[in-house]
């Protein structure tokens, strides 16, 4: 069976998350449906990582497996006319050896969180950003993003219900930056690591936005670190300024 890689493009707001749901819509659920309409199922497919409700993606990257030997291009063209009109597009299909694996073959995830800042809501980016009304000290958001480089218990900064059988993870990257925005001053938030914990980010950025908020210092985000204790952790920020932005491998398949 020849086994295809998929780099997927969504917009997170009107699914559960990535993974399938028995009664909610799910990203996975469509391309599996998709799937479904080229070749007889059941499809049962494999991704990268699994997204939250509403958390976008432009670097998703999942594998199938078909009875078909399709031309890739064909595929993808194929599977986006039958995922219409749900907001997911195959970017890129390649083919791939029989071992490699979306989730287990991935050296690193890389994340990108968008804030926006500005008194007017958003309209061209509603669901796209989280909306801030107020500004944010970026030097003062690095210095407590600094405290969380390298390898730590996670333990804060993870959910109460997540499935990692370890907090302890490995940050590369969590790099804060002030950008011009399509719809004005934005700060965006990168983050790279071989694997996350459940709502990982999203309590980093939300407590980080607590120190450029001036509500904590850098050292507080230090200390809540030390604690090993949800209960330290910020607030956690929506889904909706999460986008999952690229999957590293040893080799780029796509290119």
């Amino acid at each position: 069976m020849p086994r295809f890689a998929l780099k997927v493009e969504y917009q997170g707001a009107p699914f559960a998350g990535w993974q399938r749901q028995k009664d909610q819509p799910s990203v996975q659920g469509a391309i599996e449906t998709a799937l479904a309409r080229l070749e007889p199922g059941p499809h049962t497919i494999a991704a990268a990582g699994r997204t939250d409700a509403g958390v976008h993606a432009v670097g998703q990257v999942a594998h199938c497996d078909l009875t078909r030997n399709w031309d890739p291009f064909r595929l993808s063209e194929a599977l986006n006319y039958h995922l219409k009109p749900a907001p997911v597009a195959i970017v890129a299909c390649v083919q791939v050896a029989d071992d490699w694996h979306a989730r287990f073959s991935a050296l690193e995830r890389q994340y990108l969180f968008r804030i926006l800042t500005r008194r007017a809501q958003p309209t061209h980016d509603e669901g796209q950003v989280w909306h801030l009304k107020h500004d944010l000290d970026v030097e003062a958001m690095q210095a407590g993003a600094d405290m969380l480089l390298g390898r730590h218990d996670f333990t804060t900064f993870r959910s109460t219900i997540c499935q990692a059988e370890s907090p302890v993870k490995t940050l590369d990257e969590l790099r804060v930056e002030r950008v011009n925005g399509f719809s004005g001053p934005e700060i965006h938030f990168h983050v790279r690591a071989r694997s996350f914990l459940h709502n990982q980010v999203r309590s980093f950025v939300g407590t980080l936005e607590r120190v450029g908020a001036g509500s904590w210092s850098p050292q507080d985000v230090g200390d809540a670190l030390a604690a090993r204790e949800r209960a330290a952790c910020g607030p956690v920020c929506p889904g909706h300024g999460l986008y999952l932005a690229r999957v590293g491998y040893p080799e780029d398949v796509f290119t």
